[in-house]
């Protein structure tokens, strides 16, 4: 165990609340330079004129990111004479330190892991939605910078995708220490957005701001980032957008914090795991294990501190749990949560045809997340009596069978179905549309949709079932080859 869950955990977490990832800080502070003379634009000056080498640089860092596609890549990348050497420096510095995996790294259990992903591919889409998407949205203040970034009530389908393009190379063969994987890459382009949102809502550099700080944390009113009226920024500018929100860094904490990032990477790994055990197919636990480990090896190169990483699904779900109850002992008025909520759960019900199932998403969200979290982002809104009835025999009836009929077929889930359908609409609609494919280099792009392809049978039905799969998506075969 990295941590005593007994010990202190809240004098840890609340220093975590205010420390953040000093590599990615500087180099984004190294690349920005100092903000001088920040003031409300006036009528003759604007944000984008303003800071106009600002933002010239953001957009530099930008274009660099898209030469980052691969592993090897990653290793060898140098800038080139497009890139300003004020920007060239710092990142070349930040890709030479952040790409090495930790000594504790273990190549066999991320090879573990990524077999599993594939093993439960479209299952994972399902959870990804309905479990991992949902639980991040818990936290007040990670909600709090979606909802001041138009990131979800806008932008839904878009912040679906650009988690999907974070996840899918990263758990695909290789995806972490293969030179043709892209996961490193995507990882460490994560990392410095972490850092800009960070910079630009504090207008500075995180460290600066908590030295600055001093004692006074905790403490209402202290390190208050004054807000700027909207009609400074430009419209639809995520950067001004953050640039103006203002923080309460007294009473908050960073934005971005060790904590919130922490936290984050539990969605991921431990709610997966914990929702394929509330299905009734929860794995080994040796499996579960090797699965949170990866992850804890993405959270190193994401920058996260290793006394913040569960090893086991009972650390996990006792950090998880500390991490929540703390999240919303400080509420945020308005509260973000609920509109959030239902962004993603409308998104979901568009692609559902029958009227009486587009409620179906909040309710296995309800299943898979609880009580608690449902009512935080907003799911705890009436159904229609004949939807719930119709959920709630559904899941008797699939319980029913799956324990029977394991008695003589072991490993047979009528739950894994229903679930796999569903993640086959959600992956084609949301993630496969060629019209509007995920945000990834090509090659990564094709490994991406050949390793969905591939997700056509469930290895562990037998195959009736999978001859009846087919036949519910045979929709999927057209939209997967478009």
């Amino acid at each position: 165990m990295n941590m005593s869950r007994q010990a202190a955990p809240d004098e840890l977490l609340d220093r975590m609340e205010y420390q953040a990832d000093p590599l990615a800080d500087a180099t984004i502070a190294a690349i920005l330079g100092p903000w001088d003379a920040i003031a409300p634009p006036s009528a003759t000056g604007t944000l984008q004129s303003m800071h106009a080498d600002h933002w010239r640089r953001l957009e530099a860092v930008n274009r660099v990111f898209a030469q980052w596609e691969t592993n090897r890549g990653i290793e060898t990348w140098r800038a080139d004479a497009s890139v300003p050497p004020e920007v060239a420096g710092p990142l070349e510095a930040y890709v030479r330190q952040a790409q090495v995996l930790p000594a504790w790294a273990d190549h066999a259990a991320i090879d573990r892991a990524e077999q599993l992903f594939i093993d439960h591919g479209v299952l994972s889409c399902t959870l990804l939605f309905c479990a991992s998407l949902p639980e991040c949205y818990v936290v007040p203040d990670l909600s709090e910078v979606l909802h001041q970034t138009g990131q979800l009530e806008r932008r839904t389908e878009y912040r679906i995708r650009s988690t999907a393009a974070m996840v899918f190379p990263l758990m695909m063969r290789g995806g972490l220490n293969a030179p043709d994987g892209g996961g490193l890459a995507q990882v460490l382009k994560v990392r410095l957005i972490h850092a800009t949102v960070r910079h630009l809502i504090l207008r500075g550099s995180p460290q600066e701001a908590v030295a600055a700080l001093g004692s006074q944390r905790k403490v209402v009113g202290a390190g208050v980032v004054a807000p700027m009226p909207a009609s400074t920024a430009a419209a639809g500018d995520m950067h001004h957008a953050l640039f103006i929100h203002g923080w309460k860094l007294g009473e908050d904490g960073l934005p971005c914090s060790q904590e919130e990032l922490a936290y984050t990477l539990l969605t991921f790994g431990y709610v997966f795991l914990r929702g394929l055990r509330t299905l009734g197919v929860g794995l080994e636990r040796h499996d579960e294990e090797a699965y949170l480990h990866a992850w804890n090896v993405v959270g190193h190169v994401l920058g996260i501190e290793r006394e913040l990483m569960a090893e086991t699904m009972d650390e996990a779900a006792a950090l998880f749990a500390r991490m929540q109850a703390r999240g919303r002992a400080q509420p945020i008025k308005p509260d973000p949560r609920p509109e959030l909520g239902r962004a993603l759960m409308e998104s979901m019900a568009k692609i559902i045809p029958l009227r009486i199932a587009k409620p179906f998403p909040v309710l296995l969200t309800r299943q898979l997340c609880g009580p608690a979290t449902s009512r935080d982002i907003g799911l705890d809104q009436h159904v229609s009596w004949w939807s719930r009835a119709v959920f709630a025999v559904c899941l008797f009836v699939i319980s029913g069978i799956d324990r029977f009929v394991r008695l003589f077929v072991p490993g047979f889930s009528i739950s894994r179905f229903i679930t796999r359908l569903v993640g086959y609409q959600l992956m084609t609609r949301f993630l496969m549309d060629q019209t509007r494919p995920l945000k990834l280099p090509e090659h990564v792009l094709q490994r991406a949709h050949g390793m969905m392809n591939g997700w056509g049978n469930d290895p562990r039905a037998p195959g009736w079932l999978n001859r009846l799969e087919a036949r519910c998506t045979r929709g999927r075969d057209a939209a997967m080859a478009a």
